[in-house]
């Protein structure tokens, strides 16, 4: 199936134009997606599983809009999702009797998830399945609570997700400091000031003239470009081009476009971004303490 050709999602797609082009592929009727699904797997059957495909990506789309609070490109999140309902296609078993949907719904999600917890942070956020439990309903269960502000969790409140979600009350208060305060460069501008008003680094607010907080700090900074150089250079050298295009470079390159680029498919420059920023983890784990 990886030689199917989907609606095209390129640097130059819009997210408008993509949702455009998926709204006019036609639904199937259950005894038509029944057909289509055995001709594919009694038959293997290519055209019958790319219908099977083609008709479900306005359900991609539902399921990425749903995740477009974690400040990631929507086409990213579609593309990932596209690649999951791909997977429950293969897997599908038309015997069974159910909708090709209700079991796509599974596969779709999982892979946005995956995208969503490798991108969100250089530095690993969920590494357990309670971990990651908690990434993904920590902030369902804030607008429960009326916490729609990023206000502070109050101990009742923290008592309460710790207990729903059957996490600790300590990763509970880590995890909503991480996803309150993400990685963020201090060289970005400030917002909703006036124009040339500065960067983020400029209204850091200074304590004092303390010369070996100074000297600390800029070697704290040497020791973070010295630490990415290294691990940058365990990569290699495609690895090292995906990432300065996917995750360095303004506008980020798609999948679609690396795909061309080295004459593989997007599933598999995914995967090669997903093991090279993995090893960058790793390294910054190693590195500081952080497991």
């Amino acid at each position: 199936m990886s030689t199917m050709a989907l609606p095209a999602i390129s640097m130059d797609t819009s997210l408008a134009s993509y949702l455009n082009q998926i709204s006019k592929l036609p639904y199937l009727t259950q005894e038509e997606e029944q057909d289509l699904a055995h001709k594919w797997v009694d038959e293997g059957d290519i055209n019958a599983a790319h219908q099977l495909v083609t008709s479900h990506l306005r359900l991609v789309a539902k399921i990425a809009s749903n995740f477009k609070g974690y400040g990631l490109p929507m086409l990213e999140m579609i593309s990932e999702g596209n690649i999951g309902l791909m997977h429950a296609v293969r897997k599908f078993d038309p015997k069974k009797g159910f909708r090709l949907s209700t079991y796509a719904m599974w596969w779709i999600k999982a892979s946005i998830q995956e995208y969503v917890l490798h991108s969100w942070s250089l530095v690993k956020i969920g590494t357990t399945a309670a971990q990651k439990k908690l990434f993904f309903n920590l902030k369902r269960m804030k607008n429960k609570l009326h916490k729609i502000d990023n206000s502070m969790l109050s101990p009742d409140d923290v008592a309460t997700i710790a207990s729903e979600l059957d996490v600790s009350e300590k990763d509970v208060l880590e995890m909503d400091s991480r996803i309150a305060y993400t990685d963020q460069s201090l060289n970005a501008p400030m917002i909703g000031h006036e124009e040339n008003s500065g960067e983020l680094i400029d209204y850091l607010e200074n304590e004092g003239d303390n010369q070996e907080v100074i000297v600390a700090n800029m070697q704290d900074l040497d020791f973070k470009r010295s630490l990415f150089a290294k691990a940058m250079a365990s990569l290699n050298d495609r690895e090292q081009d995906i990432i300065n295009e996917r995750r360095l470079k303004e506008p980020v390159s798609t999948l679609e476009n690396l795909s061309h680029k080295y004459n593989i498919s997007r599933e598999r420059v995914r995967q090669i971004e997903a093991r090279a920023f993995e090893k960058l983890q790793n390294l910054v784990a190693e590195q500081t303490g952080q497991f």
